[in-house]
Formats: structure tokens, C-alpha cells, sequence
């Protein structure tokens, strides 16, 4: 091998920027100061009830909470740069499933309801995922995957992911008209 290709190598793993992460994104020239904050009120909230009807699971601020449903204390279950939000019981009450950046892009996650056992069920870098129900039998989850084009809104299908891995499955297709969404909506939660 020649030095002026050994050079080239050299100079090219120089300029390699390292991979970001969501959960570390600081560099030397940023400034950060941490306020701490105290609340008793929020909005633009996502809760959901667990099934035993004992526990509140929420978001607030992008980390995700779980608090008695009488009131008290809450708990955060997950906390950090990772904005996390959209928290739902599993049928059986032993997950909770949520969309998190923490990954890089917005994908489905689920874990344990003391906040353990994090794990990314999706696995998408370009197209975004939220709004995850349940199926009944508590094996999969069903996700809303975003599609931009030149308009103004994004287009979304329904795709539905198995907890032991998959691709997924498309349910739906950009082209299907709004009505059809709200009818698979209305079959999955009944």
C-alpha cells in the first residue's frame, strides 16, 4: 500500500464525527445548567390506568411517571435527554409500552411497570412511530408509522409489531381513506 494512500485512510478516521446520542449530546462548547422543578399540575399529558384500575401512568415534560390512582407520590419510570411519552398498560398490567427517542428516532419501547427491563420493539431510523395500543392478547403492539411528502401533514399507516421481534406488518396503506382507520381503531380497542 502506498504512504499517500495510508495518509488518506489516516486523515479520513480524523475527520470521522463520532455517532450522537440522545441521551449524551453534549459537547465542550455547551453551556448546561440543570434547574430542578417541582409540579402538581401539567398538560399536554398522556396517561393511561392500569388494569387493576390501582396505578396512573404518565407523561410529563417527555419523562414518563406512575402514581397511585388515589394520588400521592409519583415515581419516575423513565428520565433524561430521551424525550418518552405515550405510556400504556398492557392488557395483563406487566408492561407498559411507549414512544422514546432514545434510539435516535421516535420508536415503539416496552418495559416493566417499576420502569426495568427497557426494550426497543421498533426499529426505525427514518420513519417516525407513536401513538401504540395494545392487541388484546397482549403479544403485539400496533403503531402509528409517518410518511412526509410535500404536504403539510404526515400520512400515516398502522403496522403492528410482535413483542418477540419482527419488521412488522402493515395493516394499512397510505392510500386508505380516514374512515378505515378509525374502524381498525374501533376493532382493536374492543
Amino acid at each position: 500500500m502506498s504512504s499517500a494512500a495510508l495518509f488518506s485512510q489516516e486523515k479520513d478516521k480524523k475527520d470521522e464525527k463520532p455517532k450522537w446520542d440522545v441521551s449524551n449530546p453534549y459537547t465542550a462548547d455547551w453551556k448546561i445548567n440543570e434547574v430542578p422543578l417541582n409540579t402538581d399540575e401539567g398538560t399536554w399529558m398522556n396517561l393511561d390506568v392500569s388494569p387493576d384500575g390501582s396505578k396512573i401512568v404518565f407523561d410529563l415534560l417527555g419523562d414518563i411517571f406512575i402514581m397511585p390512582i388515589a394520588g400521592g407520590k409519583s415515581t419516575a419510570l423513565r428520565s433524561g435527554m430521551a424525550y418518552e411519552v405515550q405510556p400504556r398498560f398492557s392488557p395483563d398490567g406487566k408492561r407498559i409500552s411507549f414512544t422514546s427517542d432514545a434510539g435516535g428516532g421516535d420508536n415503539i419501547w416496552v418495559m416493566k411497570p417499576d420502569g426495568s427491563d427497557a426494550k426497543q420493539i421498533t426499529k426505525e431510523d427514518f420513519r417516525l412511530l407513536n401513538n401504540a395500543v395494545w392487541t388484546a392478547d397482549g403479544n403485539s403492539i400496533i403503531a402509528r408509522k409517518h410518511f412526509s411528502s410535500e404536504r403539510s401533514l404526515d400520512v400515516g399507516e398502522l403496522w403492528q409489531y410482535q413483542l418477540a421481534g419482527s419488521d412488522g406488518l402493515q395493516l394499512t396503506y397510505i392510500g386508505c381513506r380516514l374512515h378505515h382507520f378509525y374502524h381498525l381503531f374501533s376493532l382493536i380497542s374492543s
